[in-house]
């Protein structure tokens, strides 16, 4: 069979002709993919197709009330409720972050590409879930006391990247849901500032508790949002708690349910909170052959993507990528052979986000899209 272009492969799970006019089904698109009946292109893209084709996940999912994991502490019957009712903001996508990073992801593809065939009901969408009466409602759960916790610091880390993503977007209706989302947003920076002083250990797991990746989801809402005291605390911290590591045991991950690598995070937070000459100073120390230009790490991979938990490791090909663009973007002299090998990441995991494996698309089209962004930061 012929190879197929970014626009073909990348479009969906659509293929007319291919079989009898219908629906691919994920089955058996994985199987054409994984026998080498078709391949993924070498340079990845987001174009305005593969846009139109990942936006499509969260514009579902984000009012998909169930399936639902609502890792709920109970204080009395009276918070037995449906997810709706107890999150009427972000009550899809099975999961609140989920849910968050799936609005995300739609302001983010509505500011890259204006002309989504479905911007209507997308911006439709955002003001309905983003008013300010839910937004209130999803403040004060956080504020009951048995919730402090609730969703620390990956939930966090999300909320602040869509509260950022909003200020980027040059469009009235973002600076009303800017507005609408603050009292929250403002929650979270508060909660940042009350909990990283009091974490005596970081946590290097390479799931959603990740220190490094909340820190540095937020480090990038500092720096947009001009947040002085949150930019200094994040970097206090980083440097109080990652500054003197040393030989990051790579050659230990992937874990068989990360996505997140906790050696990649933290590289991606120190990036952001060292200047130039104290970044390769430390990179050299944490990870020595990083700058090698044959370095080289496989990619992981998912024996089943219908599992819930193993299909993680297709976000960590998506997570790895980011990290490794962003290097590529910020040292290019240094770093830039590092853009291949993030290609490769994101070329074996970008073809399974197909349409029929919920356990996947409520979260990983978010992950591919920030990946490609930050390919497209990095250039060709």
């Amino acid at each position: 069979m012929k190879k197929l272009s970014t626009g073909s492969l990348f479009a969906g799970s659509v293929i007319t002709g291919m079989v009898t006019g219908r629906k691919l089904t994920a089955l058996v698109a994985l199987t054409l993919f994984s026998t080498g009946a078709f391949s993924a292109p070498e340079t990845p893209e987001l174009s305005l197709q593969e846009a139109e084709r990942l936006s499509e996940m969260p514009l579902h999912c984000v009012t998909t009330e169930y399936p639902n994991k609502l890792n709920q502490t109970l204080s009395g019957p009276q918070d037995l409720q449906g997810p709706a009712s107890l999150h009427p903001a972000f009550y899809g996508c099975f999961d609140w972050h989920s849910s968050v990073h799936g609005h995300w992801m739609l302001v983010n593809l509505l500011r890259h590409f204006p002309d989504l065939a479905k911007a209507t009901e997308i911006k439709a969408k955002l003001k309905e879930n983003l008013a300010t009466d839910k937004i209130l409602q999803e403040v004060a759960y956080f504020e009951k006391p048995q919730n402090a916790s609730f969703e620390r610091t990956y939930g966090w880390a999300w909320l602040l990247a869509l509260a950022a993503e909003l200020k980027l977007w040059d469009d009235p209706l973002a600076a009303e849901l800017s507005q609408n989302l603050s009292p929250l947003t403002e929650l979270i920076v508060g909660k940042y500032h009350q909990f990283l002083p009091k974490l005596v250990y970081p946590v290097r797991t390479g799931e959603h508790p990740n220190t490094a990746f909340g820190m540095s989801m937020a480090m990038d809402y500092a720096l947009i949002a001009e947040d002085k005291a949150l930019q200094s605390l994040i970097t206090d911290r980083a440097v109080h708690w990652f500054g003197g590591d040393k030989q990051c045991p790579l050659s230990w991950e992937p874990n068989g349910f990360d996505f997140l690598s906790p050696c990649f995070e933290e590289l991606d937070l120190m990036r952001k909170v060292m200047d130039k000459k104290s970044f390769m100073h430390w990179a050299k120390s944490f990870l020595p052959a990083l700058d090698n230009a044959d370095f080289h790490i496989d990619v992981a991979r998912v024996s089943d993507r219908t599992d819930g938990k193993l299909v993680h490791l297709d976000g960590l090909n998506f997570s790895r990528a980011w990290v490794m663009y962003g290097l590529a973007a910020e040292y290019p002299d240094e770093f830039g052979h590092l853009r291949a090998l993030a290609d490769t990441h994101v070329t074996h995991s970008l073809p399974a986000i197909v349409d029929e494996n919920y356990e996947g698309t409520h979260w990983l089209g978010s992950f591919a899209v920030y990946a490609l962004q930050q390919r497209a930061r990095a250039g060709e």
